[in-house]
């Protein structure tokens, strides 16, 4: 009807079918303007746009496109209030108590995750991701019993395609806990199915350097470093124990390789805070050629 009325002109559109309209094309422009900015890595002007947008209609996918800018931007308190906003209008959504519970576990808030992660447990208790997440929140408050419960009950109901984070967490959990025997059995699975990787091996060596076995603990650091030659931890605990075990060469050489590392980390921190001031200047040139802006 209104498509026969444009068409032949016998009605005009009222003040407020126009104002209507226009607020439909401008969200619309807001909207996708900021999915661009997003694209462009342009995350402080995707964020002006979402919320324009916003103020003239709520859209879900719009406010979780904001999550996602203001994460980008490392405001994750305006974040989480986001995901709080979405949560009342959506409370049966897991993915949005999930999305809450990733924010918080980034501020490491572990109560404000915890009472995401049960709110995601009320809609779906047998899920691994919420079980996983819910597992991560124990640990942070330092519940690690619970926290390992969890983590067995992540790993049983992942057994067809195995959540490894999970299997690794639980041994590092354990081997915290003291519980070194339980914690090798945990990395063992993870090297049987998984090779050489590169934590299943650091888990391997701690566990074999806490039980007193400091030769094979060696061979498993060595292991790590072939992995990844730039991994400090393995060059540090492994200096450490050659030094424990009278190879003070050895751990000569190592810490001189934790030297040499962290001076060419500080300088490609340097360099990376060189590029984000260019960053901002795309982004700002961005926005001048931006109606919007």
């Amino acid at each position: 009807m209104n498509l026969l009325k444009k068409l032949f002109g016998s009605v005009e559109e009222t003040p407020e079918e126009e104002k209507k309209n226009q607020q439909a094309k401008d969200f619309d422009v807001l909207k996708y303007d900021g999915v661009a900015a997003l694209k462009q890595n342009a995350p402080d002007y995707a964020i002006k746009c979402f919320t324009h947008a916003l103020e003239l209609r709520e859209d879900g996918e719009t406010r979780d496109y904001l999550v996602q800018a203001l994460i980008r931007t490392n405001n994750l308190p305006a974040a989480y209030a986001q995901l709080e906003h979405l949560a009342r209008l959506e409370p049966d959504n897991k993915r949005v108590w999930l999305c809450m519970a990733d924010v918080a576990y980034m501020m490491e808030d572990y109560q404000a995750m915890t009472d995401a992660c049960e709110k995601a447990s009320e809609i779906d208790s047998e899920d691994v991701y919420v079980n996983y997440a819910y597992a991560k929140a124990c640990i942070g408050r330092e519940d690690f019993v619970n926290g390992i419960a969890l983590l067995t009950k992540t790993v049983n109901l992942s057994k067809d395609n195995p959540l490894w984070e999970a299997c690794l967490l639980r041994g590092q959990t354990l081997l915290k806990m003291g519980d070194a025997e339980s914690a090798e059995h945990d990395a063992d699975r993870m090297l049987e199915h998984l090779g050489d990787h590169e934590d299943a091996l650091m888990l391997k060596a701690r566990c074999l350097e806490v039980r007193g076995d400091n030769e094979n603990a060696l061979v498993y650091y060595g292991k790590v470093i072939d992995a990844n030659p730039f991994c400090l931890d393995a060059f540090r605990e492994r200096a450490e124990l050659r030094e424990a075990t009278g190879d003070i060469q050895g751990a000569k050489e190592d810490r001189a390789t934790v030297e040499e590392m962290t001076a060419r980390e500080s300088l490609t921190d340097s360099t990376a805070e060189a590029e984000e001031n260019i960053q901002q200047k795309t982004e700002q040139a961005y926005k001048d050629v931006n109606p919007f802006g």
